[in-house]
């Protein structure tokens, strides 16, 4: 075999591992018994360390380098051997004993989040959650050392190939700007619009699910190859054909856990659509976390919330829960669904405030990483971002610091590709309405086959092939502008009646 070959067997083996820890995963975020925690981590950490093992191995370096003077390889082999490269120096950066402990740690510290969280005692995370940071900080800097970047960015790197901190701070400053005065124009045109008719539960879980999974079904998601669980924070992962998603239900409002369904719907689709002939190599991944995030908004905010897909979606939820009356047509449940209110809740956030949950979290990993603050001024210093930001007063750190898995599940970093998707959903939707002119008749109906045909083209298909900017580029004839994505929020919010 020559080299590129052998490279190919050997990441094939790391994706299959990848694969097992996608599925122990789910199922410890889903269906594993609380005793079970501590073995647990132990199978988690071990496959993460022969994953590891794997990319490391010390002839890597001369097959990598081998592989590179081979001509024959196509434009598919050469981006694979980029993103093997890639992964590999991602890898050798990081000794094996530490990503071991931070494996442990991390399990260790997502079992007790799941009981800080509901109690809002950000004490008792405090202790697991300072070895993960500190174990995250290690890592961080051995990755810098590697890439030639700054800590903060080498944790980034992982989930935004290439994206660095001088482009998020621009964009996002430019955010910064923008939204407290849109959010002010935004709520003052509410308060003339009717009020919004409540819509009258209860709303059993069983009920709310089989209505998710006619939905999930209507976007083109493949119950064959995938399924639909329960967690305490909404989810999509698994495996290669077999994408596991999960939602959170509340019997009181069906509206949040639909539309948290879609969301993962979004992300599903794009890891269902990836490009056949290559999974189970580096090339076949989705390109970032900012795309990925972008396919998740893209099909909730963008098609979901619109008023052609709520025209299509009143009459079924009506006949889900029995409705009737004002409250259950499309205007009222239009209103409900793009209405814009300030709330604590990241996930529960609308379209409009979204945006400041990111930039309140964006700046403080960064100055947690930098050690520029201590996990003790966390607390505080998240409720004078939401005081300062969206002008609310946390009531306890349930509502606050604690709401979100991210950092104790060991993802720094993660955070700013929500709103850098949020633009390039934007972007893509635009681009793919331009470009079809069946996709808005087709989301009235339920069938979104047209966009999905677009992004599966356009995107889903092409993995890592290209740079993320140069994907958004061929898709949409230009970089990521963030005009579009202020253009989309004015027309959705300030004149759509």
């Amino acid at each position: 075999m020559s080299a590129y070959q052998t490279l190919e067997r050997r990441f094939a083996r790391i994706a299959a591992i990848s694969d097992a820890l996608g599925i122990l995963q789910w199922d410890t975020e889903t269906l594993m018994p609380p005793g079970a925690a501590d073995g647990r981590a132990e199978q988690l950490a071990t496959l993460k360390v022969l994953s590891h093992e794997l990319l490391t191995d010390d002839d890597n370096a001369d097959l990598l380098a081998d592989a590179e003077h081979e001509t024959a390889l196509s434009d598919w082999q050469q981006a694979n051997l980029h993103e093997m490269r890639r992964a590999y120096l991602h890898a050798t950066a990081v000794p094996t004993d530490l990503v071991e402990a931070n494996s442990r740690a991390v399990s260790r510290c997502e079992m007790v989040w799941r009981d800080a969280r509901p109690a809002g005692d950000f004490a008792l995370l405090l202790p697991s959650l300072s070895e993960v940071l500190n174990l995250q900080r290690q890592i961080a800097d051995a990755k810098a050392e590697a890439l030639g970047c700054s800590p903060y960015e080498a944790l980034l790197d992982t989930y935004e190939p290439g994206g660095n901190t001088d482009t998020i701070d621009r964009v996002f400053a430019d955010l910064r700007q923008f939204l407290p005065g849109f959010l002010s124009q935004v709520l003052e045109r509410q308060k003339i619009l009717p009020d919004i008719l409540p819509l009258k539960g209860p709303f059993p879980v069983e009920t709310q699910r089989a209505l998710g999974v006619r939905m999930m079904s209507a976007a083109g998601f493949d119950f064959n190859k995938g399924r639909l669980d329960i967690s305490l924070h909404p989810f999509c992962g698994g495996a290669t054909h077999d994408v596991r998603l999960t939602t959170r239900y509340d019997e009181a409002d069906f509206t949040k856990a639909l539309m948290g369904v879609m969301h993962e719907t979004g992300h599903a689709l794009y890891e269902q659509g990836r490009p056949t002939e290559w999974l189970g190599q580096p090339v076949s991944e989705a390109r970032g976390m900012s795309l990925h995030e972008s396919q998740s908004l893209l099909i909730e905010m963008q098609a979901c919330r619109s008023r052609a897909f709520l025209e299509f979606a009143a009459p079924v939820m009506r006949d889900s829960f029995g409705g009737s009356g004002p409250a259950w047509e499309a205007d009222n449940l239009h209103r409900l669904y793009t209405k814009v209110e300030p709330g604590f809740i990241r996930v529960d956030a609308d379209e409009v405030t979204y945006p400041a949950h990111i930039l309140i979290r964006y700046d403080l990993e960064k100055a947690l990483i930098a050690g520029d603050m201590t996990l003790n001024d966390l607390p505080g210093a998240w409720n004078e971002g939401m005081r300062s930001l969206l002008g609310l007063t946390v009531p306890n750190d349930r509502f606050g610091c604690l709401q979100d898995i991210h950092w104790p599940g060991g993802a720094w970093g993660y955070f700013p590709t929500y709103t850098l998707g949020a633009m390039t959903a934007a972007q893509l939707f635009d681009a793919a309405v331009r470009a079809d002119d069946g996709v808005m008749p087709g989301i009235a109906r339920g069938d979104f086959s047209p966009l999905v045909s677009w992004l599966r083209t356009n995107i889903h298909a092409k993995g890592s092939l290209l740079p993320a900017d140069e994907l958004l580029k061929q898709a949409t004839g230009r970089p990521l502008d963030a005009g579009v994505y202020q253009k989309h929020l004015a027309s959705r919010y300030l004149e759509d009646a």
